[in-house]
């Protein structure tokens, strides 16, 4: 069942097209990855999809509710979650606070400020943190954690929403090779076991042949091809525009 449906989505800026007539769906429990050259219009794209940017036509479709064009918090509130390239957590905080604040935030609970985030579902927060395996690291301030356990954070923050689907933008930037391959098989096994659909870009081409189950490949703001790893690594277009040059990463 698909849980996003995407179709002829479109934005220009300045006269300018950066997403041309769009078309993709991702189903639940699949890993679905956005990549393209330089210029292609991922993050364009992506953003619609999140509600960072209003699309100039098009539909996005959640199940069976369109959100093209509606905000990035009301979006959240129907069961999207987002990662982003920068971590976004409070430093000064320990890990399971930060996580505890994403779950009062999911509940509404965070205008009740008699009640500290420290003091609020603890256990929730603990469960969070062992499925993305910081167990250990819950009662560290976030500021301290390696680079590797910020991302992994960052995860169990997007999670505690209860998405039905996720968004991550170029998740493993930064990160050495061997932690992306291990956040985002841990991204698989949870997308697996939820049967959450996760729609990602990525720059690492070893991670997306590796565990993208389906891959769509845009140039100048078009789609030129959607397959398994096998289909997108054979197609002529594919290696002409975008593998056949040696490029390793994209923009956007």
């Amino acid at each position: 069942m698909n849980v996003l449906a995407v179709t002829n989505l479109r934005k220009s800026f300045g006269g300018v097209a950066a997403v041309k007539d769009v078309s993709f769906a991702v189903a639940a429990g699949e890993m679905f990855a956005l990549i393209g050259p330089n210029g292609a219009g991922k993050s364009t794209c992506f953003n619609m999809v999140g509600g960072q940017l209003p699309p100039d036509g098009g539909s996005v479709l959640l199940g069976q509710q369109e959100i093209a064009g509606i905000s990035p918090r009301a979006i959240c509130r129907l069961g999207v979650g987002r990662t982003f390239q920068i971590t976004a957590t409070f430093a000064s905080m320990t890990a399971r606070e930060n996580v505890q604040l994403a779950l009062m935030a999911h509940r509404r609970e965070t205008g009740r400020w008699w009640r500290p985030a420290s003091r609020f579902d603890a256990a929730g927060a603990d469960a969070l943190l062992t499925q993305v395996g910081l167990a250990g690291q819950a009662e560290r301030a976030t500021g301290v954690l390696a680079y590797g356990d910020l991302k992994r954070l960052e995860l169990a923050i997007a999670l505690a929403a209860a998405p039905r689907l996720l968004l991550m933008d170029e998740p493993t930037a930064g990160m050495a090779p061997r932690e992306r391959v291990a956040l985002m098989q841990l991204v698989r096994s949870i997308a697996s076991e939820r049967g959450l659909a996760v729609l990602f870009t990525e720059h690492d081409m070893d991670v997306v042949f590796g565990l993208a189950d389906r891959i769509a490949v845009l140039a100048r703001g078009e789609l030129i091809a959607t397959g398994d790893g096998e289909a997108i690594r054979a197609d002529p277009q594919v290696r002409a525009i975008y593998l056949g040059t040696g490029q390793t990463s994209g923009g956007h």
